[in-house]
């Protein structure tokens, strides 16, 4: 070999170096460009009120929750702070990632003082924030979430809206899947000859829209949140859109379709958007798919701790299957280390390891720096037990597998 050998003791310092010197790329995300005024999420009130944090605060506190959400946003953020930070100590995973932001944004975290960070926020341009949150984040692209069935999101990309390059775009497709007449009125609306029923040439429309969308914004694959109770075996409305529209348009595309599955909607309704939970979902329906259509590429994740290990070994028979991200309900540190042990110990280096899903654009920072961190310790322990039995790794082979995992993967399954 021309590169020199590493040691044992050298391999942690060769693994953090790789992983701080690799731009990611942010596969999904529910970020957007500051050129889409108004729907970008930044700054410490909406840090401190994403629902992650409001469902923490609403177990320790007895406000009414119809009550908390007439509130000012910067209100709301305060009873999160006082209740949260204040009151107790910060040790849940998001409470920890709003610490993190702080301090890399080089604030004064012991300070605990929320006005002073508000104070910086103010100061900013919202440009040149972004600039210097995707360097902090290690970040070099970002996949957004984009729905055409959202009036404003629709109204900024059909008026051909310049996009900042380095936020891709994804076509989120939900209500066709989840409640298709509904969504066909919108169709409809927009000048598609479909019906409520999926009859007569309303597939061949449904695909039409799908093509013109997702060829408007360039989108790197199709994609939908999908409950646990999924299934393809049914002649349901929801799977014949699927079938009969999804897969052949995603096909002659050349695109994959991304399912997130595992969502229970709305567990408790009080609290709006933090009311979402989880459950075990049925591997079969993915397995069904991949087989039943192998020219289909498809991007997997399941929000169940109880499902990772059927997917990661469905992964192992079918290569239009790539597992992605460690998401909502699994963005903890000691369940990000388990799943990726078991994705490392049963596809090697082919899957993505994580993605932020981040909501709000400070996300990007402590998402990808704990990820980071636990990452490392798994592929630390990985190439610890290549080196004992005598296999020789060089820092440019970690820095190749690295960027694999973090790039690669998904640009090769995307076709970029």
């Amino acid at each position: 070999m021309n590169e020199v050998a590493i040691t044992r003791d050298q391999l942690k310092t060769a693994i953090d170096e790789a992983l701080a010197r690799v731009e990611v790329v942010d596969m999904h995300t529910h970020l957007f460009p500051a050129e889409f005024s108004g729907m970008l999420l930044w700054g410490i009130d909406e840090v401190l009120t994403y629902h992650y944090l409001i469902a923490e605060y609403f177990r320790c506190s007895q406000m009414d929750c119809d009550r908390f959400f007439t509130l000012p946003k910067a209100r709301q953020a305060e009873l999160v702070w006082q209740t949260l930070f204040l009151e107790r100590s910060p040790v849940s995973e998001a409470q920890r990632g709003v610490l993190t932001i702080l301090q890399k944004l080089e604030l004064d975290v012991g300070a605990r003082s929320l006005d002073s960070y508000r104070e910086y926020f103010r100061s900013l341009k919202l440009e040149e924030h972004i600039d210097n949150v995707f360097r902090l984040a290690g970040v070099q692209e970002v996949v957004m979430t984009n729905d055409p069935f959202d009036p404003q999101e629709r109204s900024f990309w059909k008026e051909g809206a310049e996009v900042d390059p380095r936020f891709r775009a994804a076509l989120r497709i939900d209500p066709l899947l989840v409640n298709y007449p509904e969504a066909a009125k919108m169709l409809q609306a927009e000048g598609y000859e479909v019906d409520r029923d999926l009859g007569g040439n309303s597939a061949a429309e449904v695909r039409r829209f799908l093509k013109d969308w997702a060829q408007r914004i360039r989108a790197l694959y199709m994609a939908a949140s999908l409950p646990p109770n999924f299934s393809v075996s049914d002649d349901s409305l929801g799977t014949r859109v699927l079938k009969e529209c999804i897969l052949p348009a995603c096909a002659e595309l050349n695109i994959p379709m991304a399912m997130m599955i595992g969502v229970k909607r709305q567990v408790n309704k009080e609290l709006r958007l933090a009311g979402d939970s989880l459950g075990r979902a049925e591997i079969g329906a993915v397995e069904r798919l991949c087989a039943e259509y192998p020219e289909n590429k498809f991007l997997v994740t399941m929000l169940s701790r109880e499902n990772q290990h059927e997917l990661a070994i469905a992964a192992r028979k079918f290569r239009n299957l790539l597992v992605f991200g460690c998401w909502w309900f699994l963005n903890n540190p000691s369940l990000i280390e388990e799943i990726t042990a078991i994705r490392l110990e049963t596809l090697g280096l082919s899957f993505v390891p994580q993605h932020s899903d981040a909501r709000v654009l400070e996300h990007l920072i402590y998402k990808w720096d704990h990820s980071r961190g636990v990452i490392g310790q798994v592929l630390l322990r990985k190439y610890e037990d290549l080196l004992a039995t005598g296999w020789v790794l060089t820092e440019e082979e970690i820095a190749r597998d690295v960027a694999q995992l973090f790039q690669g993967n998904f640009r090769d399954f995307v076709g970029r």
